[in-house]
């Protein structure tokens, strides 16, 4: 396989994630009456919560992958994503729709892993860097589109249709996935057994490189998974303009593509770590402008105040991954599959969680997730300066 078509492949199988949220943001309010629940009930968001929460199966097919390989585990997530995305679509009551879309989460957790877990078995360092970003690039262009073809299907067909869209493509993405060689040699694999999966996890969790730049993921994860989850409620129930919602979510999904594309450059050119560093500052910049004027001038602010506002954030976020994914995991070698899965587990389990809190203090008002994009540049950028006062980090 080329390494255009393994650049091409790779953001294949992680927008599987990104697609199984953004088509649907937009038939909220469809499913919303389907289930009989209140025009205003927050409910809805649990399907990206839940889906998200999937995730913690990382740390299983993590072991598993370093074990028997990437292939074996990329060819169970895919199944599952595909019979949980159908499931939720049948889905004949809530809570059923939750626990489909946990599965299906479970499946992405196996595809996201195992695809991380591939880039590092093939390239580290800024090399990595260099590759997630391009990856990255293509990935986010699914929050352009996703919101538009969610529209689109709605107009010939109904909610079902824009949930079975995801698993549809997932066979294409599956059938694809077959030219793939695997990338872990045998002689590299780890035994598995509970000795040293317990010796392999306190030997990733004592590396402070891998610590640090995983707690700044998960932080800036947090502010995402809050956007998402509830960029629908805030566009078209707290500022009233649901018709926009669509081009403010695409928008801002283009200008995030641009940004990872932009850091691709950066990383080549100045490195990942200073790149990093500088993106952090001027993410803690505009989320303190943000606060500043909705402290001064009330909330929630202008919509286009806001909308500008979060869109640099965001594009400074997705900015930012592919530099802290790289540097955490370059110095995983041979434990990369558990390493990409504890990385993964933690940002999207812990901060889909802290952003589904987030979500649920949005009832009326925009302060609690302004609030938490200040905090977070605060913490993001206290931690990936921690260790200026040293000469060298070590593991």
């Amino acid at each position: 396989m080329s390494k255009a078509e393994f650049i091409a492949l790779s953001a294949c199988t992680m927008m599987l994630t990104a697609l199984g949220i953004d088509i649907m943001l937009p038939v909220f309010g469809e499913i919303r009456q389907h289930f009989h629940l209140p025009a205003n009930s927050t409910a809805t968001a649990n399907i990206v919560v839940f889906f998200f929460l999937g995730q913690v199966a990382q740390v299983i097919f993590g072991a598993l992958s370093d074990r028997f390989g990437r292939l074996a585990i990329l060819r169970v997530g895919f199944p599952l994503y595909i019979l949980g995305g159908i499931a939720a679509a049948y889905a004949p009551s809530m809570a059923t729709l939750f626990a489909a879309r946990f599965v299906a989460g479970i499946g992405a957790s196996a595809v996201f892993m195992t695809t991380i877990a591939g880039v590092r078995d093939r390239y580290v360092g800024d090399q990595m860097a260099h590759m997630m970003s391009l990856i990255f690039t293509i990935f986010l262009s699914t929050p352009v589109f996703a919101p538009f073809l969610g529209l689109a299907i709605m107009q010939v067909s109904s909610w079902r249709m824009v949930m079975l869209t995801p698993p549809l493509f997932a066979v294409i993405a599956f059938a694809w996935s077959l030219r793939l060689n695997e990338s872990l040699p045998r002689e590299k694999r780890q035994p598995l057994n509970f000795p040293h999966f317990a010796a392999s996890v306190s030997q990733i969790f004592r590396n402070r490189i891998f610590l640090r730049y995983t707690a700044i993921t998960t932080m800036l994860f947090t502010g995402l998974s809050s956007w998402v989850s509830s960029s629908a409620h805030i566009v078209s129930d707290i500022y009233h303009r649901p018709k926009l919602f669509a081009w403010v979510f695409g928008a801002i999904g283009l200008w995030m593509a641009i940004c990872t594309l932009t850091n691709s450059r950066l990383a080549s050119r100045f490195g990942s770590k200073p790149t990093l560093r500088w993106l952090l500052v001027a993410y803690t910049i505009v989320a303190s402008l943000l606060l500043l004027w909705t402290l001064a001038f009330g909330s929630p602010p202008q919509l286009y105040i806001f909308v500008i506002s979060v869109g640099l954030l965001l594009g400074i976020n997705l900015a930012v991954e592919p530099n802290s994914s790289a540097l955490a995991m370059e110095p995983m070698g041979n434990t990369a599959g558990l390493a990409s899965s504890l990385y993964g587990t933690s940002f999207f389990f812990v901060g889909a969680g802290l952003g589904a809190i987030i979500s649920s203090l949005l009832s009326e008002d925009v302060l609690p997730i302004v609030v938490a994009f200040f905090a977070i540049g605060l913490v993001t950028t206290l931690i990936a300066n921690g260790d200026t006062g040293l000469r060298k980090e070590t593991q």
